[in-house]
């Protein structure tokens, strides 16, 4: 095994072990670091596979804005008493505990033998993964879509705006 794959299965124990934890937490502040420390492992695992442009977009919209927003929506909320929050373990928490379990056990057998026969990545991987590929491709073999989406987003803000106008009575 070389270092790429150490990194790679670490990044891995840790994404998971996080996404784990942030579940479990009865503090909502506490889930958002821990989905925060989820969002920069997936940006490593992303390096590991030579997507540095991913990496980067992952890093800095989901465990920069989103979570910006997310913290903002806790602190607006403002829960405080953690008594509101408790909920007791009924039978739908442990038939989604027994659900996922066996979920989790079909995976395992589906993904377990497949790995004797992993194959290499593409010889131009290194390179697909990087900031001039995207933009050539998108600029070029996607630029019908592109054009598209961006037209659709215009139409959302000046949708918004529209909403948000208050009318001024005289």
């Amino acid at each position: 095994m070389n270092f790429e794959q150490i990194v790679f299965y670490l990044l891995a124990a840790v994404s998971a072990a996080s996404a784990v934890l942030m579940i479990l937490q009865r503090n909502p502040v506490n889930s958002a670091l821990f989905l925060i420390l989820n969002f920069f492992c997936l940006g490593g695992l992303y390096l590991t596979l030579h997507a540095q442009f991913i990496a980067m977009v992952q890093v800095l919209v989901y465990a920069g804005a989103i979570m910006v927003l997310f913290v903002f929506v806790i602190m607006l909320l403002n829960l405080g008493d953690g008594r509101k929050l408790k909920e007791t373990l009924g039978w739908k928490a442990y038939a989604a505990i027994a659900l996922t379990a066996g979920l989790l056990l079909e995976l395992l057998y589906i993904f377990v033998p497949a790995t004797e026969t992993i194959s290499s990545q593409s010889p131009n991987a290194v390179e697909m993964g990087t900031v001039e590929y995207i933009g050539k491709v998108l600029f070029t073999k996607f630029l019908f879509p592109f054009e598209v989406t961006s037209l659709l987003l215009l139409a959302a803000i000046v949708g918004a705006v529209i909403l948000a106008k208050k009318k001024v009575t005289e």
